[in-house]
């Protein structure tokens, strides 16, 4: 299990003032935990320890062909992933990259609808976007050239695929599972503070579960007569 930690510290005198109509705490709470779960996001794919960009056994990467992701680039990573696909996760750049390679093919992937948002398919397989995947190694790249990753997993336990680790119950758990957030005191200067823990991990079960496709070109364009 891994963790990321931090101190949140409110005024108290912004939350006897200012409470009404928003609930001052409540709302620095919400965007503290949300920006741990970013990073619990970032940690999960890139983590040198335990992240599934390190975990993908040598066998199961896949080089792309030409740079660009082509279509058959993405049927090599389905050969290794083949029992029970379940995503591939890509950046949103990577998958503008394999739209226009499908464009460029005459074979536009189609779209499915999920948790009321479209995502792009491909053999019936939903890429889902995750801008935490790195391109040339940096999160936030405004280059237009680069190259990144694009993973296909199997996820559950019951399939031995990947899967994610919590712990529920610990003391002072908050309404998000295994987050805790507890109350550190208040200082001289009437400045309270708090303790916020978000406990996870991730595991690979089986090294079939997981493969990538590397070396994936986003910059490249074509011209359309």
């Amino acid at each position: 299990m891994s963790l990321v930690q931090t101190i949140l510290r409110v005024n108290g005198q912004v939350i006897d003032i200012f409470n009404s109509p928003i609930n001052q705490l409540q709302q620095q709470m919400r965007l503290t935990i949300e920006a741990m779960k970013e990073q619990q996001e970032w940690e999960i794919i890139n983590n040198r320890d335990f992240g599934l960009i390190n975990s993908v056994a040598p066998l199961m990467r896949v080089q792309s062909r030409r740079g660009t992701p082509t279509p058959d680039d993405m049927d090599e990573l389905l050969a290794k992933v083949w029992k029970k696909p379940a995503f591939f996760l890509a950046h949103p750049r990577a998958i503008a990259a394999f739209g226009r390679e499908c464009t460029r093919r005459g074979v536009p992937p189609a779209t499915i609808n999920l948790y009321g948002s479209p995502f792009v398919t491909w053999r019936g397989v939903p890429i889902v976007p995750c801008d935490k995947l790195l391109v040339d190694g940096k999160s936030c790249n405004h280059s237009n050239i680069g190259k990144t990753s694009i993973l296909l997993m199997r996820v559950g336990e019951r399939d031995q695929g990947v899967i994610g680790l919590h712990q529920p119950g610990i003391p002072d758990e908050s309404t998000v599972p295994s987050l805790s957030v507890r109350f550190a005191g208040i200082d001289n200067r009437g400045i309270i503070s708090y303790v916020i823990t978000l406990y996870f991990g991730v595991a690979v079960l089986t090294c079939d579960s997981l493969g990538m496709l590397e070396n994936v070109e986003v910059g490249r364009y074509h011209d359309y007569e």
